[in-house]
């Protein structure tokens, strides 16, 4: 009995894939759409509720629109750059920096803004929150523990874009959930740990084949619920008992971090990068040989953390002394 699940083969990173006119509307793309869509729905919910209003302002419907069109534009921005200089390790970008945002190849094939880095996303969008409130001269705080209410339940479907595209998936693994990605690497049968998997999954092997593709995380899954679902739910829960303003925004930053890099050990770094710590020399990416050996998406994940708390002892102190003035 084969304890896997196999990538559905009715799934294609193409909306329309046997329309070739049009091949380059893709999920992902659609799904960032939705993401934005979300974020602002849950933003306007917020808003409606009186999050952002004081005793002589009101939130307007102009002041959001200006909100998300500069907090979004330096997301894409940053998310974008981050990718193309800290992760792609070819440095194709370092010598020809004009192809960062030109969406076709050398040869003129269209790919599209192919590759995005959350963390860079995520200094970019903040920064330009933080610049916006300053133009504006909102309450910095208030702000942004909306749109870090607003956030996660957008990223899950940025994470169910890369499952459409059957990447960034996990480690190999013997869960009963483990699944087959069709363009996984392919390992040799005659590896006693490559027979010892196959043995233990009931993988269905063709005669006469000397190569198998071995069933991983699905690790895009993990990440939509825990670091979108999951993470949203508690900071909805929480939203109307922050003890100051900025307690939220700090939260994110903290628990988005820590649940990060947990799933980091779910999720196979990148091939080209490897581990950024290894305590273990020479591991092989696709297993989780040892918690002490890190990804460079952990090591940004425990800048988050220390950042967050940093943060939260900031804003802390700074809501205490205004009390004290007050009083």
């Amino acid at each position: 009995m084969q304890l896997v699940i196999n990538y559905p083969s009715w799934i294609h990173p193409e909306i329309f894939p046997f329309i070739p006119f049009l091949s380059f509307l893709r999920w992902y793309g659609l799904m960032y759409i939705f993401s934005f869509g979300t974020a602002y729905f849950v933003f306007m919910k917020q808003v409606k509720q009186g999050a952002l209003d004081t005793e002589d302002y009101k939130c307007t419907d102009d002041d959001v629109a200006s909100f998300f069109f500069c907090g979004i534009l330096c997301l894409v921005l940053g998310a974008r750059i981050f990718y193309t200089l800290v992760y792609d390790a070819s440095k194709y970008y370092w010598h020809k920096p004009w192809m960062i945002f030109w969406p076709f190849d050398e040869y003129g094939n269209f790919t599209g803004l192919a590759g995005m880095s959350y963390h860079g996303g995520f200094i970019g969008g903040l920064l330009g929150v933080l610049f916006w409130c300053i133009w504006k001269r909102k309450p910095i705080g208030k702000w942004v523990d909306v749109i870090a209410v607003s956030i996660p339940l957008g990223y899950t479907f940025g994470r169910l874009g890369n499952f459409f595209n059957a990447e960034l998936y996990g480690r190999i693994t013997t869960v009963p959930w483990g699944m087959i990605f069709p363009d996984a690497d392919r390992y040799s049968l005659s590896l006693e740990w490559v027979q010892k998997i196959v043995a233990e999954t009931g993988i269905v092997v063709p005669s006469g084949a000397s190569t198998v593709i071995l069933p991983r995380h699905p690790s895009q899954l993990y990440e939509a619920f825990f670091e979108g679902i999951f993470l949203w739910g508690v900071l909805w829960l929480l939203r109307k008992k922050k003890p100051f303003d900025g307690f939220l925004g700090c939260l994110y930053c903290i628990l988005y971090g820590a649940i990060r890099f947990v799933l980091e050990y779910f999720r196979e770094p990148d091939v080209d990068l490897g581990y950024r710590v290894a305590a273990v020399a020479d591991a092989p990416i696709y297993l989780n040989v040892s918690i002490f050996n890190l990804s460079t998406g952990q090591l940004l994940c425990l800048f988050m953390v220390a950042s967050g708390l940093l943060c939260m002892a900031f804003c802390a102190f700074f809501d205490k002394q205004k009390n004290k003035t007050k009083s």
